[in-house]
């Protein structure tokens, strides 16, 4: 048997450590007991809201299911629907648009703000609360000021048009413009949370490195891409994949102001989706359509992880 001897100052002789690791074992044990007990409360709510919603939606998938309750077992008919449903490509095809229009305009103004307050000291605070108050505000309220601003008739952009002779834009009522602008309600609705989080990356970089760098000879465009840039990698890379996830599940914006229009060209997967569950009650449709969408969002993340997150 293996054993110890007592430290100095004590009784002397030995002790046998198999008691003594048992000791600790027991002490660790009910500290894990202790933490699990504090947490079990959350973790019982995130697997009831989380898990259990995902885990019905997925079986829900593979039925029929009505509101009137009666439903059948169709194994993947929902899916090969979807896969030859012309709504949804096209709803697949303005989300996409969407995204990419949304996600580069958010992270640049995310970006572009956090580096300017980087260098402001004074007043810093009030600021930073004066750019992140749009995100506080509720979408369907900014969607609703937007749609006014954006108004050809009375709007305050085509006022401001009207006096430079410009002439009126209808920029909801053309295809080529609504998403383009909804895009811009949306990142000025959001960039402020996406801002503060890059923020508190641009602050966390030591100051040595760029006073490295400053002796060094580099000017500020070099200092930025050879040392802020691969520093604040990892914060970029969340930032990327929150406002994506938001992009793909674009809804309220386009449902207040254009409801799917003109001609379907604001009508996203989320706008699909509530279509089919809200609208026709189908619900097992419905869910295939929010599972495909899970699988997209999915993928694009991994694909942001390898391009962006990923260590050299």
């Amino acid at each position: 048997m293996t054993t110890t001897l007592d430290p100095p100052g004590g009784t002397g002789g030995v002790r046998p450590a198999g008691r003594l690791s048992g000791r600790r074992a027991g002490r660790l044990s009910g500290r894990s007991r202790a933490g699990l007990l504090f947490v079990a409360p959350m973790l019982v709510l995130f697997i009831v809201f989380r898990f259990v919603p995902v885990a019905g939606a997925v079986l829900l998938s593979l039925t029929d299911y009505r509101l009137s309750g009666q439903w059948s077992f169709i194994a993947v008919e929902n899916y090969t629907r979807l896969l030859s449903d012309k709504m949804f490509h096209e709803s697949l095809a303005v989300t996409l648009t969407y995204t990419v229009i949304f996600v580069p305009l958010t992270v640049l103004l995310s970006l572009g703000t956090a580096l300017l307050l980087h260098q402001v000291v004074w007043r810093r605070g009030f600021f930073r609360g004066v750019f992140f108050l749009p995100y506080v505000t509720s979408i369907v309220l900014a969607a609703v000021i937007w749609k006014w601003i954006y108004d050809a008739e009375s709007g305050l952009l085509n006022g401001i048009l009207g006096v430079l002779s410009l002439g009126p834009v209808d920029f909801l009522g053309r295809a080529e413009l609504v998403l383009p602008s909804i895009a811009v309600t949306s990142a000025w609705k959001g960039f402020g949370y996406s801002m503060l989080i890059l923020l508190a990356g641009l602050q966390s970089i030591p100051r040595s490195y760029l006073e490295a760098a400053m002796i060094d000879g580099a000017d500020s465009w070099q200092r930025f891409r050879y040392v802020t840039l691969p520093q604040l990698r990892p914060v970029l890379f969340f930032v990327l994949v929150i406002e994506t996830i938001q992009a793909f599940q674009v809804f309220d914006a386009m449902y207040v102001m254009t409801g799917g229009g003109p001609v379907r060209s604001s009508y996203s997967l989320v706008y699909m989706l509530y279509d089919s569950g809200f609208k026709y009650f189908d619900f097992g449709y419905a869910s295939a359509i929010g599972l495909v969408l899970f699988a997209i969002v999915l993928v694009v993340s991994l694909v942001q992880r390898r391009l962006v997150g990923r260590d050299d």
